[in-house]
């Protein structure tokens, strides 16, 4: 049985609160005081444990110059086509609960209304510049997804709806690595198959990824910190394939713990300009610096 709408723990911000609809996660989020849901005993949102009660209190952000400009050529040339296996089927679940709740309200704490021009991902301490053809995300059953682009398609595949592109972040917590090189070496190829060889309850809505090919790769300053990014094309069995990049620097707050951020466009005239990849990794800034000229600080450091 679905569980009921209603507020509870965001599995992608434990601090905050989302919004479940009966059936998916809304984009509603909030931090403020409202009646929420616990979870049953060992029960699961998502993919992520969460635990039960929910952290107040405001983000320290590091004071630090900020942008994001290319450190040089890439270091990885182009690779040939390389044959991939799917990926293990996943599966998740929705909150459990029986109590009543009130219907959802604007959010306070997500993607800020009143700069229209970007999106804020708080968890992360960052802000990403939201470009002409992308929104904010509505009805999206992946995790940590902050902008997709505007409208849908029917899968060429197994039956069910398509995005043309999608922006996907999320903080390393299953893994010591602090490599942003390593980790976004390790990351593409999870990025790639959730992306377009199978979706969370098995389907594969581009039939399935047949091979990929290494395009672009090398160091980039990320909100002033030292990053680097691997970017693949992927051919899919049905469809035009697309191209996945995962982007991996350390957050400017907290425990500065890796950041991963991973950009899905598909191919073809329908999908995304690529460059729009760049442009967003460009315009990325913490959150108390979303407004600055950006630029490469003293503070960056070559990435491991």
């Amino acid at each position: 049985m679905s569980p009921p709408p209603g507020w509870y723990p965001d599995p992608s911000a434990p601090h905050l609160q989302r919004w479940w609809d009966g059936t998916a996660w809304t984009e509603h989020r909030s931090a403020a005081t409202v009646p929420v849901r616990q979870p049953a005993a060992g029960a699961g949102f998502g993919r992520a444990k969460v635990v039960a009660l929910v952290a107040a209190g405001a983000v320290l952000v590091a004071a630090i110059v900020t942008g994001a400009v290319f450190l040089g050529g890439s270091d990885d040339g182009d690779g040939p086509d390389v044959q991939t296996a799917p990926n293990p089927v996943a599966t998740g679940a929705g909150p459990t609960s029986s109590s009543s709740s009130p219907s959802p309200s604007p959010s306070t704490s997500g993607p800020s209304a009143d700069d229209p021009s970007v999106v804020t991902d708080q968890l992360n301490g960052i802000t990403l510049p939201l470009l002409d053809g992308w929104v904010r995300p509505q009805y999206v059953a992946e995790d940590d997804v902050v902008m997709t682009t505007d409208g849908t398609y029917d899968c060429p595949g197994d039956s069910g709806v398509c995005r043309h592109g999608l922006v996907i972040s999320r903080t390393v917590s299953q893994s010591d690595e602090s490599s942003p090189r390593v980790l976004a070496r390790q990351d593409v190829a999870d990025a790639a198959d959730a992306a377009y060889d199978r979706d969370l309850v098995g389907r594969r809505p581009f039939g399935g990824i047949e091979s990929h090919r290494q395009v672009k790769a090398g160091q980039i300053a990320v909100a002033g910190r030292a990053g680097y990014f691997v970017r693949w094309r992927v051919t899919t069995a049905k469809g035009p394939g697309g191209y996945v990049e995962s982007l991996a620097f350390p957050s400017t707050v907290g425990t500065e713990a890796p950041v991963i951020v991973r950009f899905v466009f598909d191919a073809g005239e329908a999908g995304p300009p690529v460059a729009d990849m760049d442009r967003i990794a460009r315009g990325i800034r913490p959150i108390d610096d979303a407004a600055t000229g950006g630029g490469v600080g003293s503070s960056i450091g070559p990435s491991r």
